[in-house]
């Protein structure tokens, strides 16, 4: 058996961010999210992985190498325009061949892994199985309809949603996916809708098994759900200390120090974690903030948050929340007077003032 983790397309909901970096690689709780991805591949028992790649391509491949760091077999395929999930689909015929696939999507992160799913896919044996989640906006997402246990209606985001059952972003397949893939044509999106693909299984009357999940899971394209990822991992980590810590600071409840990191004068409270070589002097780091490595805070405070590496926070006198701010940036007190607001920004960014 093999996989097909999906890191094509623009990251356009997470922009400025995306502008510079692939969206699958942007850390939760100081991992890439890519990463919980091949975990949970290798955890569910597969080796062979195909990652389809578009114009970031260069910044996965360096991230994720040959695949042995997991104990997998990675090869890269090329998608060109990311013209939907199908279109991956078909463009990695020649890796897939006739073996049955799991596809994952990369910027999604399922805190259960998807190892019961595969099992099941193995025992159960049906030409396509398709994870599925009750979700609050499933206009969102495709959208399955069921009948007696059984999928018989997929919509790629509906309007008017007929049920609370989102595609989850696994799915698994047998050979007759790719029959599907090359029979249906472009949506109003103008692109290929795995959606369409599982329908034209079920209207050649094969099987297309639910597995509807109970367990927490987020696709991490939009600020609010990468945040609220972050949320959810930090409170996984057990509490470490690789770093230093003076005595007049204090790190309270789940909070990892990672090596080479320095907390100076300073109050953390967990759950947080503070990345290699980090400095935090004379600051306030509280809940659900990741810090990455090589990044300076001071004279500052900082909640609910995700930092970026190589990234500076200095003399702010309002406490930073809710925030992802991404590599190399600078965010500082300006000494000018009278008071005025100073920016320069990318395109799509999104400034609150108080």
């Amino acid at each position: 058996m093999k996989a097909l983790i999906l890191c094509g397309g623009h990251g356009t909901r997470l922009r400025p961010i995306t502008h510079t970096m692939a969206k699958q690689l942007v850390p939760v709780a100081n991992k890439p999210v890519l990463f919980y991805g091949l975990e949970a591949i290798r955890d569910a028992g597969i080796i062979d992985v195909g990652i389809v790649v578009g114009e970031t391509r260069g910044e996965i491949v360096q991230a994720v190498g040959d695949g042995s760091k997991w104990g997998l077999k990675v090869t890269y395929i090329q998608q060109d325009e990311p013209l939907g999930l199908a279109h991956a689909v078909m463009v990695s015929e020649d890796f897939l061949g006739d073996d049955m696939f799991v596809v994952y999507l990369g910027d999604n992160l399922i805190k259960d892994g998807i190892k019961s799913l595969v099992d099941e896919f193995r025992t159960n044996n049906p030409n396509s199985q398709i994870l599925l989640a009750r979700v609050n906006e499933p206009e969102r997402f495709g959208v399955a309809e069921l009948a007696n246990g059984k999928v018989v209606r997929l919509v790629e985001k509906p309007e008017k949603p007929a049920s609370d059952l989102a595609l989850v972003g696994v799915y698994m397949f047998d050979k007759n996916v790719m029959d599907a893939v090359k029979a249906i044509k472009p949506s109003w999106r103008e692109e290929l809708e795995i959606t369409d693909a599982i329908q034209w299984l079920i209207d050649k009357g094969l099987t297309v098994d639910p597995h509807i999940i109970n367990g927490w899971w987020k696709d991490t394209g939009r600020l609010d759900d990468m945040l609220e990822a972050n949320r959810i991992m930090l409170d996984t980590l057990a509490p470490r200390v690789e770093g230093h810590i003076d005595g007049e600071s204090e790190v309270l409840g789940k909070v990892v120090v990672e090596a080479g990191a320095e907390i100076i004068n300073s109050t953390i409270r967990g759950p947080a974690i503070i990345g290699e070589r980090t400095r935090i002097i004379n600051s306030f780091v509280g809940p659900f903030t990741s810090i990455y490595y090589d990044v300076t805070i001071e004279n500052s405070g900082i909640e609910h948050s995700i930092v970026l590496e190589n990234s500076t926070i200095r003399d702010i006198p309002s406490r930073i929340e809710d925030s992802l701010i991404g590599q190399n940036v600078e965010v500082v007190r300006s000494p000018l007077k009278p008071t005025a607001y100073r920016f320069m920004l990318g395109d799509n960014s999104r400034v609150g003032i108080l």
